[in-house]
């Protein structure tokens, strides 16, 4: 139909359809599809009047009014020229109409065929919508037609390419695109960066950020605050200060976002001094910046100036918000003062906060170290009721609390009602099944988790590694290494590490440096995680030896500044017996935690010096440091092993009174202990019907100890048949008593309990103990073959009995169980595995070198009485761990002043 022809068509005879009558006056009265299409069909044939963005807007829009989405998505791709604003505006409105995306690229790819040709504003957003809709093919299609017109140089191109293949194939192909362009404007360096940096290839960032400089591109503000953040996580201090250095010279200060990240870079470096001082330099804080240095305080341990921060805060006019007390509960929970974090919780409440899942999360990791769960049900209650139970993390800890209290049938409970679990809970619960041993559960749970479209990360393999290692299968755990392999993952530090973990809290220790071994054949590079469990194994069973040599590999690859390695190496040379080097890496640590303090205190009150204890815990709180339970109970330690009443009596009452910390069985079993062992046998028994809990087996134990040293019987007997009500397969606490009966020549009674521990079938495990010679171990064991060289051993040992004999030794044959006359029970002295380990020490090793000895039980009196005297004979440090503390004989005396 021609033109004329169409004008005076019957169906356009009306007058809002005249030539001479402009259509987009009339859009209102549209009213269907077809009179939309009719008005569209005039609009091409008339000249063009007005903006023709503006009418293909409005025709665009009737379309979408009207449901014809393909319509609207032709007439704006064959339309006129746009930009970019006017497609973002096109997609918000196709999609509040309800328009699918999909139909968007289903008319592109029709157009396409047709031969229509579109500029690089329509592909760019074409290559949009196929990152938005994972659509990697048809945005691969589109990269060859690209390179087929020369629109690869368009930088715009450029950056959807990149952040389409880094979303869909990986950061390393959109690392290609880039180095592709030719062209290298801002705007590309800042894309590329950003897409690093979202793909945590941190050094690669940075990397690209100096590339950057040299060719004098300028960084966006979103790009630096997220670089800055990138060198706290990877504690990359100079390239932080590089950065600062970058934000001064082009005058980026005055960006208090910047600035605030700045802050939070130095906090995560453990330069709070730089922190302090950058925060001090800013000419305006907002909220943020306030929560930003009162976080740096709090994870850094400095919980006092934190809250002084909060109080300044408060005076400047800014009110603390939720995040504020989040970061407060994070510092806490991070320098393990959980009493503190529950009370943070509670004053978050009084001061008409509502907790959300950040607050909660932390007080349930708290619930879960002090085993309050009670108030972790208490917290449920809260969840529920605040409809808090949609987050998925908030799960996840619900989930571990309940596992972590035994109770899996509450935490599958919490998992199947969950309505919004991650990968989290799964791998929390399949956790929690391989802790309790559980394995069929967890590969239950594993292949539910598979069917339901969830697979399996690193984290749930790593799971079940752990387990499988912690309950000593380590062959299992091998093969599970193999079969993540044969699944096309690669085992990565965290996988090891699970391993040496496992070991360790079964005991394998000797495992656990074998499985390091194999990591280092695997280049797998270790971190600070697998250095600690490597150290704990090594003050494990005090392989001091094995533990410098780890000291060393740390020192070479620069993990002695990191504080958990450093509080691990404490520990280690604190087990080993050397004092002096764990209180060297001690003064050396700059910013001093909790943790780390605790550590040193404990060195010092296992070898009984309380002076040296008090010392460190003064200082402490002079740092404003808050001490903790765990402190308490040290301080308790120190005074019991040092004999200090007074001192424990003032301690144990400032806990409540000073610091609001309830006492707990432990404290309690320390004052027992103290008491006892001081002689204030009956003051001890009273305190025990005083206390608010119930008395456990560490609580009548203690007793039973107290009385043995001072032949107490009638207390004793009390204390024991508590013991054998509470533990009655406890082989020894039937020893103890045994000894005490002994002592009075009450063999009777001897063999009463005797026959009382084979009626019941409780045996006396193997007893054995062990030296260290070279990078040998050499065990000596009650059962099984005996040592090659016994004969030797034995030689030497009479020898030295004599010789101490001449010093004033005396055989204790009351800790021989057996009614025998008194020269067979020295002989039976004599076999006592710690003897015969000393001895063997005395005779491998150089003049001067201390000896070192395991036990895996008590020593007896006997030994520990020969013991002083051989280090008196031979002018030798013995240091012996037996199955209830250290012992440092030195000189003919006892770090235990013989209260053990």
């Amino acid at each position: 139909m021609s033109e004329p022809q169409l004008v005076s068509s019957p169906q356009f005879s009306s007058p809002k359809f005249s030539p001479f009558f402009h259509p987009l006056d009339n859009l209102g009265e549209l009213k269907t599809l077809n009179s939309v299409r009719e008005l569209h069909a005039q609009m091409v044939k008339m000249p063009k009047r007005g903006s023709s963005v503006t009418m293909d807007g409005r025709m665009m829009k009737n379309y979408l009014e009207f449901g014809d989405f393909v319509s609207a998505t032709k007439v704006f791709f064959v339309g006129f020229s746009r930009n970019y604003l006017l497609w973002n505006s096109f997609l918000e409105e196709f999609a509040s109409f309800g328009g699918d995306s999909h139909e968007i690229l289903e008319v592109f790819k029709e157009l396409h065929n047709k031969g229509v040709e579109f500029d690089s504003k329509a592909l760019t957003v074409v290559l949009k919508i196929c990152l938005s809709l994972m659509e990697l093919w048809l945005g691969m299609e589109v990269h060859a037609c690209l390179v087929k017109r020369g629109f690869h140089v368009d930088v715009h191109l450029s950056c959807a390419l990149i952040n389409l293949y880094e979303k869909c194939l990986g950061i390393d192909r959109a690392n290609q695109v880039f180095d592709e362009t030719p062209l290298q404007e801002d705007f590309l360096w800042n894309t590329i960066v950003m897409a690093n940096l979202r793909s945590e290839r941190w050094e690669k960032a940075l990397e690209l950020f100096r590339r950057m400089q040299s060719a004098s591109a300028q960084a966006t503000d979103g790009i630096m605050v997220k670089l800055l953040q990138a060198c706290g996580k990877l504690r990359a201090l100079n390239e932080g200060k590089q950065l600062h250095g970058y934000v001064i010279k082009f005058g980026r200060l005055s960006n208090t976002s910047i600035c605030n990240s700045v802050v939070s870079m130095y906090s995560r470096n453990n330069r709070l001094d730089l922190a302090r001082a950058v925060f001090d330099s800013m000419e305006d804080h907002n909220l943020a910046s306030w929560n930003s240095i009162i976080s740096s305080y709090a994870v850094n341990g400095r919980l006092n100036g934190a809250w002084d921060i909060l109080q300044k805060m408060q005076s400047s006019s800014f009110i603390p918000d939720i995040i504020t007390w989040n970061s407060i509960l994070s510092g806490h929970l991070l320098q393990g003062s959980y009493e503190m974090v529950l009370t943070s919780f509670r004053n978050l409440q009084k001061a008409n906060f509502k907790p959300d899942s950040c607050s909660i999360t932390s007080a349930l990791q708290a619930v879960i170290e002090l085993g309050c769960f009670n108030l972790g049900k208490e917290i449920h209650g809260y969840i529920m009721r605040s409809n808090l139970d949609y987050d998925a993390y908030v799960c996840t800890s619900l989930v571990d609390m309940y596992i972590k209290n035994i109770s899996l049938d509450k935490a599958e409970v919490v998992f199947h009602h969950s309505k919004n679990k991650n990968i989290c809970a799964w791998n929390s619960l399949i956790s929690g099944y391989t802790y309790k041993g559980l394995f069929n559960n967890a590969e239950n749970l594993l292949t539910q988790m598979q069917g339901e479209g969830i697979k399996p990360d690193l984290v749930t393999w790593n799971s079940l590694i752990s387990g499988y290692s912690m309950w000593g299968h380590s062959e299992e755990a091998l093969a599970l290494m193999n079969r993540i392999k044969s699944l096309g993952l690669t085992p990565n530090v965290v996988s090891w590490t699970a391993m040496i973990s496992g070991c360790c809290q079964n005991e394998n220790y000797m495992d656990a440096l074998q499985f390091f071994i194999q990591m280092q054949e695997e280049n797998v590079k270790p971190n600070s995680t697998t250095i600690c469990s490597l150290l704990r194994a090594c003050a494990g069973p005090s392989l001091l030896k094995k533990g410098e040599e780890i000291h060393c590999f740390c020192m070479r690859h620069g993990f002695v500044d990191d504080i958990y390695v450093a509080t691990a190496l404490i520990d280690m040379y604190s087990k080993g017996g050397k004092l002096r080097v764990a209180h060297e890496v001690f003064r050396k640590i700059k910013e001093k935690t909790l943790p780390c303090w605790n550590c040193m205190m404990m060195g010092y009150a296992t070898y009984g010096r309380g002076e040296e204890v008090f010392t460190l815990f003064d200082s402490m709180c002079k740092t404003g440091i808050i001490p903790d339970a765990i402190t308490f109970t040290i301080l308790l330690s120190a005074c019991k092993n040092s004999g200090l009443v007074m001192e424990g009596w003032k301690h144990f009452d400032s806990m409540k009174t000073y610091y609001n910390i309830t006492p707990t069985i432990e404290h309690y079993s320390c004052m027992v202990d103290l008491l006892g062992k001081a002689g204030f046998l009956d003051e001890a028994l009273d305190f025990i019907h005083a206390m608010p809990q119930k008395a456990d087996a560490s609580i009548w134990g203690a007793l039973l100890s107290a009385c043995r040293i001072h032949k107490d019987l009638k207390i004793a007997e009390i204390a024991a048949r508590n013991l054998f009500r509470l533990e009655p397969y406890n082989s020894g606490n039937y020893v103890l008593m045994m000894n005490i009966y002994s002592s009075f020549d009450r063999w009777g009674d001897v063999e009463r309990l005797k026959d009382s521990m084979t009626s019941m079938g409780v045996k006396i495990p193997n007893v054995w103990s062990w030296t260290q010679v070279g990078q040998n171990i050499h065990v000596f064991s009650t059962e099984g073959e005996p040592h090659p060289e016994e004969g030797e051993i034995y030689f030497e040992l009479y020898q030295l009995v004599s010789e101490i004999r001449k010093l004033g030794y005396v055989p204790d044959t009351h800790c021989v169980l057996q009614n025998i006359d008194e020269k067979e029970k020295e002989k039976v002295l004599l076999s006592h595995t710690e003897k015969l380990a000393m001895t063997y020490g005395l005779i491998k090793t150089s003049d001067g070198s201390p000896i070192r000895v395991v036990k895996n039980t008590r020593i007896c009196q006997d030994c520990h009485t020969a013991a002083k005297y051989i280090s008196l004979a031979r002018n030798r440090e013995i240091f012996l761990r037996d199955g209830g503390r250290f012992h440092h004989f030195m000189n003919g005396e006892c770090s235990c002043h013989d209260r053990w």
